[in-house]
């Protein structure tokens, strides 16, 4: 598993900088920069959403993470393998305002 440090503060599954999912999809098919992927997971927090959040888990440090950035060096057959990652998203209000910060391209 891979560890976790989540800026996107206001997902509902944000805790401290944790995620409570217990696993992510990081999307970005054809990404070539980090600025082109995303925490497909993301869901902005609301006030119902926010009490949900506290009672289904806590935040986890280290965590499962489907990745669909193909270019991505950490990505094996769609798991990410960096032994840490970076989802950045501060003032997210959807998935497309979050990013995989550890994403780095192939190509390069």
């Amino acid at each position: 598993m891979t560890i976790l440090k989540c800026s996107a503060t206001t997902c509902m599954y944000n805790q401290k900088e944790l995620c409570s999912k217990g696993e992510i999809k990081v999307n970005g098919a054809d990404a070539r920069y980090a600025d082109e992927t995303c925490c497909a997971s993301f869901q902005e927090r609301t006030d119902t959403s926010a009490k949900n959040s506290f009672t289904e888990g806590c935040g986890c440090e280290k965590i499962q993470i489907d990745c669909k950035a193909a270019e991505c060096t950490y990505n094996d057959n769609c798991k990410c393998t960096a032994s840490a990652i970076g989802i950045a998203g501060e003032g997210a209000c959807q998935c497309q305002d979050t990013k995989c910060t550890t994403f780095h391209c192939k190509c390069s």
